[in-house]
Order: C-alpha cells, then sequence, then structure tokens
C-alpha cells in the first residue's frame, strides 16, 4: 500500500519540483521547462481519463449509453487540464442560421459529421471542450493498438480507419453510416488529415472522406472552428502560456438530396466557411495576423444577391 502510495504521488511532485525551477531559472530555459511540464502534464491526464473512460466504458455500455463514452471521457480531461495547467477552450455557437438551424443549436444535432480544424496535439483538449454527447472520434488503425488510449477507444464507438488500405478505409466509412443511422450516433473527423502547426489562421487542403460519409449518410455536416493557438502552444519552437482558446460552431450544412458528385462543392463551401471564421476568431484573439476580416458569410453573400435581383 505504500508502494502504491509513493507511485501515485511521485509524478506531480516532480512536476511541482520543476515548475518551482522555472521560477529561477532564465528565460529561454525557463521557457522549455514550462513547455515540458505542461507535455509531460498532459500526457499524464491523458492516461489517467482514458483509464476512467475504460473504466466507466463498460458499465455505459452495458446499460445501453455507449454513445456517452468518449463525452464523459472529454469533459474529465477538460476539467484536468483546466485545473492542472490552465488551457481550455471556450466553446460558443454562431449566431447565423442554415436551414433553420443556428451555430447555437447546433451541437444538439445528431446524428451529424463534426468537422474541425486541426493545429496540434492539444485538439485532444479541444475535443474534450466542444464534443456533443453521442458522438466519437476517427482515428488511425494503429492506434487501436496502443495499451489504455486504445481499449478506451475501442470500447466508446471509435472509426478507426486504415489509411494505406483504401478499401478497408471505404468499408470502415459503409460501416460508420450505417451506424450513424441506426443509432444516431455523430462522428467527429478532422477533414485535414493531419495537424498543420500553422503560426498564422490558415487550413491545409481537406481531404473528401467526411463529406463522402456525410452524403453516404445523409446528415449534415457541422463545422468547428478552433481559432488559432499559436500564442498558447508552440510546438516547433517550445513554447507553452496558459490561456483560454476561442472556438466556435457553425451551422449545420445539410447533404440532403446530395450524391458523391456534390461531395467537391460540399468541400470548398465548408472550408470557406471555416477559413472566414477562422480569420475572425483570430482578430476576435486580438493577433489578427494582417488578415483582413472576411467581407461576408456565405448565407449574408445569398441574401445580398437576393436583394440586388429583386431591386
Amino acid at each position: 500500500m505504500t508502494y502504491l502510495a509513493y507511485l501515485v504521488a511521485t509524478p506531480p511532485l516532480i512536476i511541482l519540483a520543476m515548475r518551482l525551477l522555472t521560477l529561477l531559472l532564465p528565460t529561454r530555459p525557463a521557457q522549455l521547462l514550462t513547455y515540458y511540464v505542461f507535455a509531460i502534464t498532459s500526457f499524464i491526464l491523458l492516461g489517467v481519463c482514458a483509464i476512467y473512460g475504460t473504466l466507466v466504458a463498460i458499465p455505459l455500455r452495458i446499460v445501453g449509453y455507449g454513445g456517452l463514452i468518449q463525452w464523459t471521457a472529454g469533459r474529465a480531461f477538460k476539467w484536468c487540464m483546466w485545473v492542472a495547467t490552465g488551457v481550455t477552450f471556450r466553446v460558443e455557437g454562431s449566431m447565423r442560421r442554415e436551414g433553420g438551424v443556428s451555430g447555437e443549436e447546433a451541437g444538439r444535432v445528431r446524428p451529424a459529421v463534426f468537422v474541425g480544424n486541426h493545429q496540434t496535439e492539444l485538439d485532444v483538449l479541444m475535443l474534450g471542450c466542444i464534443f456533443p454527447q453521442y458522438c466519437s472520434v476517427t482515428a488511425k488503425k494503429s492506434l487501436k493498438w496502443v495499451p489504455i488510449l486504445g481499449w478506451f477507444m475501442a470500447l466508446s464507438k471509435t472509426v478507426f480507419i486504415d489509411r494505406a488500405n483504401r478499401t478497408t478505409s471505404r468499408a470502415a466509412f459503409d460501416t460508420a453510416a450505417q451506424t450513424m443511422k441506426s443509432t444516431r450516433q455523430s462522428v467527429f473527423i478532422f477533414p485535414e488529415g493531419t495537424r498543420s502547426y500553422a503560426s498564422t489562421p490558415d487550413l491545409l487542403t481537406f481531404k473528401k472522406g467526411a463529406f463522402h460519409l456525410a452524403v453516404q449518410a445523409q446528415v449534415p455536416i457541422i463545422p468547428v472552428v478552433c481559432g488559432n493557438y499559436f500564442h498558447v502552444l508552440d510546438v516547433k519552437s517550445k513554447k507553452f502560456s496558459p490561456g483560454v482558446v476561442n472556438v466556435t460552431m457553425l451551422p449545420p450544412i445539410s447533404t440532403k438530396g446530395m450524391t458523391a458528385e456534390n461531395v467537391d462543392a460540399l468541400v470548398e463551401k465548408t472550408r470557406k466557411a471555416m477559413m472566414d471564421e477562422l480569420i475572425r476568431l483570430s482578430h476576435v484573439s486580438g493577433v489578427g495576423n494582417g488578415e483582413p476580416l472576411p467581407r461576408a458569410s456565405g448565407v449574408e453573400e445569398t441574401r445580398r444577391d437576393e436583394l440586388r435581383r429583386r431591386n
């Protein structure tokens, strides 16, 4: 029992000692140590919350609430990270409406395919803060075999994708589409496919898998835009500063009646809406990055075109 107590107490004590040491070091070494303290703390908390998620997954699956597993674990990670590191994501819904639904109401739409921009490893925390109930992620198939995290993902209805095998990937999306319709389970996907590590508001080229899935399942796309947080976490320069990052949930984009032929236009429309909001959020944070604010959203442009035609 004493050995177990030492085992549990050692990591927090080491982290505390490292934090105190940052007060005595010159600026650059202190920055590096702060970054590594943050990374170690995040890794430990992610493991703890994955264990918690695995433990609650079994009873939740037994009583028929398996769709809440990732939401439950995500919220635990959110509050642990806020207390331990001082970083969190503040989620707001856009007031704009599309198809009678605003961004504020989008989180309650199910099933849906949520798509978000992918900046760094910290996006795991972003998911913990924004994740709606009855939603799961997609992940690389190799993660399925990672101890604890992989077990948690497998129990919580994660859709594993073998990116090296197009046939297997399509089969996984076929299964996901059927599951979404039968269980009303939503899915979150990063359409960029990899982390951008962008220092300015920018998006990589979108892959089409998420959009094919939405069209196949005939469910809406819900864009989730996370403001550029280079000022909070700079992985390349190994800098970290506590802070709050703004996230916007945009109105759902309907896919009803669409086919594979409409996917390219759907990708372009979604990416434009997300890019406009990403630039706007950079101004909200006070950074701006030299980018002018978008003149109008797609919805506003449509309304203006209609007014011009009437006049």
